[in-house]
């Protein structure tokens, strides 16, 4: 055996001995000193300049020490009473924290969390070489985000041995032995306490410093140089490397997706499930040793400059733990993230007479390479761009409606949203935005041509936000389409990036390393429709709402306690260039008429209602018996709606897909598993069956619109009334 191979054998039976082994405490985490001065110039940043300017004071202080010790210890779980009072007297002091660029106090509790979090998850482990009665009537609160503190720790113990004994009924009830519980769950609390060990200063000082920003206003955030690098890769859609999305599990860098085109496809010498053990910079080189490191330090080595080579110690995915592993070189290139750029698709939908072509635009962000543009790249990266391009295919194939899907598309470039907008109405204004001075500044596409000016829908949920909602506004506004869904999420809030790099005016040696100090992510103006309205808090309210399993408490602007409030301002100097007063109503009864009759549909309505039963509920049985008895019940449930599925079969276009039945399986099932337990391979077969299940709701969405196509081909009239103004824009470009 190579000296090599020896020594990865030997690393590797380290992590998988890990389970027998107690592990180290965590090494206490301090501040850099360049966190100090960060925090500091964020304080002078937010205090000054952003649209809900507040003073750094002890009033803030409240805020940011409360919410700091939420996203510590959310569900109350690992901190006692007495580790609370242990920091009451830094409640006030916050403040000065961040003013002195003293950083020692939010350490302190981040290092006591971290403490309490391991002596949590090492008696989860001791509770595991015990039994459970799961004969007696006893229930566990596994919600308790608004419970008091623990106060004693017999207390705690009695807690966690609750969780503990929730955890193996879950498995026990899925048919695993109790040999292979204990080892799963024994494997889960070590990857709890692995990750945890892993944890940088950075990661404490952002989350610290997020507590600050988001006491300010919901969407103003610290990104830490780590997260501003993955927020600028997020815009510009690419980056340099392999083409590979990597995965942490059971301690090795595992592919869990390979990117077309990218040079690990192209090699044809790595595959998903395939192991990074070592990584190299440059052919010669000697692969670092990464078992056992953090998912993104591992990264960061893998990715480099264009051109360059990187050596891959892999060891394949069919081998077991002493396999050998295999060298292999890459040479990084541009990776283009095409999975979140924008599709097409064509559903054919089947109305009374004929048949309609609508075609399908999803638009996961509002993506944009903001760095290729300011350079002067004819070619870079925009949304826009590419759904011009695919407007222009869809021309060709001859649809007879356009929809763009919004659904979960949190937003992005304000400026892509602008330009987006413009391909459907041409110039004029898409929103206005006013500043923290009363200033208010109208965007708008002047010289801009329209792509689509046929029948147009826009399909949003609650997480359609920002850049979604200014385009869904628009069209809404200007009569240009009609909006499908559900009410948006309601941020109607401009934020800019300040970069603190360019902040520092420090001194420092001659050929000394500058310090890297993150980014904000800061609020600066507040969006408005062009009929005076905000989308801020309220959101965009659909022409025809559909099916919703979105809780408005939890989720979306409102959900915020110090959101900004719904205000309006004077409208902007418009055009509207369609009115759907008429045409509404018309598609409101088909829509209703046809939903009444639809059994997909009818169960999504049912989902949804026992979806909102469970949620509130805050308490399970840890009695199997009754644990038993309800898992049947859902299983029954289940069993009888894909009998009726099938029962359906050869009438219409309603028939049940081998991805259906096993979504529908998925779902009825709990296997006790958290996401990194399941093997790599079932985990994607799972994901795939979700993404191949039919969307009822957006197979509905295409009905509402091609009902819109019959009405307005039927109906001069009617036509003519829906799109006048788009008519006369055009005639007047021609």
């Amino acid at each position: 055996m190579k000296k090599k191979s020896f020594v990865f054998l030997i690393s590797l039976g380290l992590v998988l001995s890990s389970l027998a082994a107690a592990p180290e405490a965590p090494a206490l985490l301090k501040p850099l000193p360049q966190q100090g001065l960060a925090a500091t110039m964020s304080a002078q940043i937010l205090t000054r300049h952003h649209y809900k300017a507040q003073p750094l004071d002890d009033a803030m202080s409240e805020k940011i020490f409360d919410r700091y010790l939420k996203s510590l210890d959310p569900e109350k779980l690992f901190f006692l009473q007495s580790d609370i009072d242990q920091f009451a007297a830094a409640r006030t002091k916050m403040d000065d924290a961040i003013g002195t660029q003293d950083l020692a106090t939010p350490f302190a509790m981040f290092n006591l969390y971290q403490k309490r979090a391991q002596e949590r998850m090492l008696y989860a482990r001791e509770l595991l070489d015990g039994s459970f009665d799961f004969t007696e009537k006893e229930s566990y609160r596994f919600s308790r985000e608004k419970e008091p503190w623990v106060k004693t720790e017999s207390e705690m113990r009695d807690l966690w041995r609750q969780r503990v004994k929730n955890d193996w009924l879950r498995l026990k009830l899925a048919g695993t032995t109790d040999k292979v519980i204990k080892t799963t769950l024994a494997k889960r609390y070590d990857n709890s306490l692995s990750r945890m060990n892993k944890l940088k200063s950075e990661d404490v000082f952002q989350l610290f410093m997020n507590a600050y920003a988001t006491s300010v206003e919901p969407h103003t955030n610290y990104l830490g140089p780590r997260a501003s690098e993955a927020f600028d890769i997020s815009m510009r859609l690419s980056l340099v490397g392999i083409g590979a999305v990597l995965q942490e599990r059971d301690e090795l860098i595992t592919i869990r997706e390979l990117v077309p085109g990218g040079p690990a496809a192209r090699s044809g010498k790595l595959k998903v499930g395939d192991r990074i053990v070592g990584v190299g910079q440059g052919a010669d080189s000697s692969p670092v040793d990464v078992i056992g490191w953090r998912l993104d330090d591992a990264v960061d080595l893998i990715r480099g400059k264009k051109d360059t080579v990187v050596v891959l110690n892999v060891l394949p995915a069919a081998a077991g733990p002493d396999g050998k592993p295999q060298t292999l070189s890459l040479v990084r290139n541009k990776i283009s993230m095409e999975q979140q750029s924008a599709k097409k698709s064509i559903m054919d939908i089947k109305q009374t007479s004929t048949t309609r072509r609508i075609g399908v635009i999803t638009l996961p962000t509002f993506y944009q390479d903001f760095e290729a543009r300011a350079r002067g790249d004819k070619d870079f990266k925009s949304v826009t761009r590419d759904v011009a391009r695919l407007l222009a295919e869809l021309k060709k194939e001859k649809v007879d409606g356009v929809m763009i899907d919004l659904r979960d598309n949190g937003g992005g470039s304000l400026a892509e949203a602008v330009e987006l907008t413009s391909l459907f109405i041409g110039p004029g204004p898409v929103v206005q935005q006013r500043n923290s001075s009363g200033d208010v500044r109208v965007e708008s596409e002047r010289g801009a041509a329209v792509a689509w000016d046929g029948p147009l829908a826009v399909l949003i949920n609650r997480g359609s936000a920002s850049a979604s909602e200014i385009f869904a506004a628009a069209i809404q506004d200007y009569g240009r389409g009609i909006i499908l869904g559900e009410s948006s999420f309601g941020k109607g809030t401009v934020q800019t990036m300040v970069n603190l790099d360019k902040m520092d005016r420090s001194a420092r040696l001659p050929g000394a390393d500058k310090p890297k100090y993150g980014e904000l992510k800061m609020t600066v103006a507040q969006f408005f429709r062009v009929n005076g309205g905000t989308t801020q808090l309220r959101g965009v309210s659909p022409d025809i709402g559909l099916a919703s399993f979105s809780d408005n408490e939890s989720f979306g602007e409102s959900s915020y306690d110090n959101a900004l409030p719904w205000v309006q301002i004077k409208p902007a100097n418009y055009q509207v260039l369609g009115d759907m007063k008429e045409l509404l109503p018309l598609l409101q009864i088909r829509h209703e008429s046809r939903v009444a009759k639809d059994r997909d549909y009818q169960l999504l309505l049912e989902d949804i209602k026992d979806f909102n039963v469970q949620r509130k509920v805050k308490m399970v049985s840890l009695n199997e018996v009754e644990r038993r008895a309800e898992r049947d019940a859902r299983a029954l449930k289940t069993k009888e709606r894909e009998a009726a599925r099938l029962a359906d079969k050869g009438k219409g276009d309603k028939k049940t897909t081998k991805a259906e039945q096993a979504a529908a399986k998925l779902a009825a099932q709990d296997d006790g598993l958290q996401a990194n337990e399941r093997s790599l391979a079932d985990e994607l077969a799972a994901e795939k069956a979700r993404k191949d299940t039919r969307d009822v709701l957006l197979d509905e969405a295409a009905h509402i619109l091609g009902d819109a196509v019959d009405l307005l081909q039927s109906n001069l009239k009617l036509a003519d009334q829906v799109t006048p103004g788009l008519a006369r824009k055009n005639r007047a470009a021609q």
